[in-house]
């Protein structure tokens, strides 16, 4: 399968000759959640909803970055760059750095200083770019990151730049055709703000285009230990295990905005237990692994099934926006696997296992 700006090239409308930067992203899939749907109807009576989780963390850097990351690269090559740079939380670092190495791109990284899953640096060591990791949080190392860009010598590749937003509307295009129209609501993590920028920016192209008959409420979540855009301030020392949206300050803040008024959504916070638990549920009871950050979408539509936001008999989309192999330390401190230590005997194996 091409890679999403071929499949939509009719819609970005780009040139014969356009110099396409790509790892063949997009076409993830949408997974039906029946065991989701099941949960929400025991628990809180809403009823026939259906439930789907667009499983982001199966882009070749493992999340939904590489949707915008092809298109913001693509452009940098186009215009001749010879460095890309960008602050992280993770995702953003890896994916930067993989279309960088693609495009012949000299990647530069700003990262806060142990605050990022080993899975993702370790993707942006691999791929050879040049890390710095800095004494300050995501905020600051993208206020440095904006500072650097204002040289001219380097091309910003964070969701300031807006070719990952249209990039990652991509993902809006997908659901749709794939449902053959738009969903009554889409729920989403909420931390730079780009990608629910984005989503709504696609669902409101695609009903412009007639491609689908309806838009979705968007229903974005934060984590309560960074929720500006819910708290509508700034918060200095953003805290979450939730790592991809440890964000106080989004850069998409008012896009976000935008896409809740406009249509008539909602934007939450959710708890790190929260989170943790449709982390947990997700994987044990679908079989989806996803990032913790992911999972807000999930734990979100539980909070506002609870809260009675959702109609009965809905078709309801949920972003994962990364893979859980992302972050494998949360993994191991939160799952309830039954491990044991045995000899290697057939008998001894064979009783623990009751068999």
């Amino acid at each position: 399968m091409p890679g999403l700006l071929e499949r939509y090239r009719h819609i970005y409308q780009l040139d014969a000759d356009y110099p396409i930067v790509s790892l063949n992203e997009g076409s993830t899939p949408l997974i039906l959640a029946s065991a989701v749907a099941r949960h929400i109807e025991t628990l809180y009576g809403v009823k026939d909803l259906k439930v789907f989780v667009k499983f982001d963390g199966l882009n070749p850097t493992g999340s939904f970055k590489d949707r915008g990351m092809t298109y913001a690269v693509s452009q940098a090559k186009k215009q001749g760059a010879t460095h890309i740079i960008c602050a992280s939380t993770g995702n953003t670092s890896a994916s930067a750095a993989a279309y960088g190495a693609r495009a012949g791109i000299k990647t530069l990284i700003i990262i806060p200083q142990g605050k990022i899953a080993l899975g993702k640096l370790s993707q942006a060591i691999m791929y050879g770019a040049s890390i710095v990791e800095i004494d300050g949080n995501f905020d600051v190392a993208l206020d440095i990151v904006r500072e650097l860009g204002k040289t001219g010598r380097v091309t910003v590749v964070n969701s300031i730049n807006p070719y990952r937003i249209e990039g990652q509307k991509s993902a809006a295009f997908e659901i749709c055709d794939e449902l053959f129209d738009a969903p009554d609501y889409h729920f989403i993590p909420v931390g730079n703000a780009g990608n629910i920028t984005a989503y709504w920016a696609g669902y409101r192209q695609y009903h412009d285009l007639g491609k689908s008959t309806k838009r979705p409420k968007m229903m974005g979540y934060e984590a309560e230990g960074c929720a500006a855009i819910v708290l509508n301030k700034k918060i200095e020392n953003p805290e979450t295990f939730a790592t991809a949206i440890r964000i106080g300050n989004p850069a998409s803040w008012q896009g976000a905005v935008d896409a809740r008024d406009e249509s008539g959504g909602d934007i939450g916070m959710v708890s790190d237990d929260e989170i943790a638990s449709a982390y947990q549920f997700l994987a044990r009871n679908e079989g989806v692994f996803c990032e913790p950050a992911s999972a807000a979408s999930v734990a979100g539509l539980f909070k506002a099934c609870q809260a009675g936001q959702v109609k009965q008999g809905a078709t309801i989309a949920c972003t994962l926006t990364g893979n859980g192999l992302k972050d494998p330390d949360s993994a191991i401190r939160l799952g309830e696997a039954d491990r044991a230590t045995l000899p290697a005997d057939v008998a001894r194996i064979q009783a623990h296992f009751g068999l």
